[in-house]
């Protein structure tokens, strides 16, 4: 069997010292296997955004080990953790973090930009991403010509175009309409049927519902670990701008 996409043992989070620490996390232990896709659940100070920041080589644990795909994260330097966010990490925030005076082409490009990627070839992989996601015609735009959802199909095509091990995504439909949300949300159930590993954190119990296991934090603990039952039917065929039919 390969090794998990994830694989975090017994990992505890502290901030501050003394009568002042705070456990964000305590002994947390879990793997998730390529293809699955994951929601973490819990109210805020649950321990979920501290998690999914180190999922992300974002911050690193006070105790425990966190391996991804089979690599020890707690033993790389900076420059490789840099890497290894880089090329095996893909981010979806919920506001988005596109660069405002650039094109929606130029913000996907830039993880291959700073990848070494030549010019051509990854104009040529940002399109085709753009086009992934719906909105191929829209990359000379700048964000704020963008509607939130078509801000947030950059923000997904930009994760996705160094063809990352793992797609995170935190509250990516919390800045979104409902129209929003529902197309975006079809994006990343067909990228999971695709075979892309899909791990998010979300509030919404219907958000949740649609991922294939379902991990609940209460007080930096997991209370709570289950497999939901399969959505009737294949995930939502896209129309050709990406949008979900009515």
């Amino acid at each position: 069997m390969t090794a998990p996409v994830l694989d975090v043992r017994d990992v505890t989070k502290v901030y501050g010292q003394g009568d002042t620490s705070v456990y964000a996390l305590r002994g947390v232990s879990l793997q998730v296997h390529r293809g699955d896709y994951v929601a973490f659940m819990g109210t805020s100070g649950s321990g979920k955004s501290t998690l999914m920041n180190i999922l992300g080589c974002l911050d690193v644990p006070t105790a425990g080990r966190y391996l991804l795909d089979g690599t020890d994260v707690g033993t790389l330097t900076e420059g490789q953790l840099a890497v290894l966010r880089n090329r095996r990490l893909g981010f979806v925030f919920q506001s988005f973090n596109l660069i405002p005076r650039m094109s929606a082409l130029g913000n996907v490009e830039l993880p291959l930009a700073y990848g070494g990627v030549g010019t051509s070839e990854r104009r040529r992989r940002a399109q085709a991403a753009l086009r992934m996601v719906g909105i191929g015609d829209r990359g000379r735009h700048e964000p704020n010509e963008l509607s939130g959802g078509q801000q947030q199909r950059v923000a997904i095509a930009r994760a996705l175009v160094t063809a990352p091990a793992l797609l995170l995504a935190d509250e990516p439909t919390g800045n979104l309409d409902t129209g929003s949300t529902a197309d975006v949300l079809a994006i990343i159930d067909r990228l999971n049927a695709q075979g892309r590993t899909v791990v998010l954190i979300t509030h919404e119990s219907d958000v949740g519902a649609r991922a294939k296991r379902v991990i609940k934090l209460v007080d930096g603990r997991i209370v709570a670990d289950q497999r939901n039952a399969p959505l009737d039917g294949p995930p939502p065929a896209l129309l050709v701008d990406g949008s979900v039919p009515r």
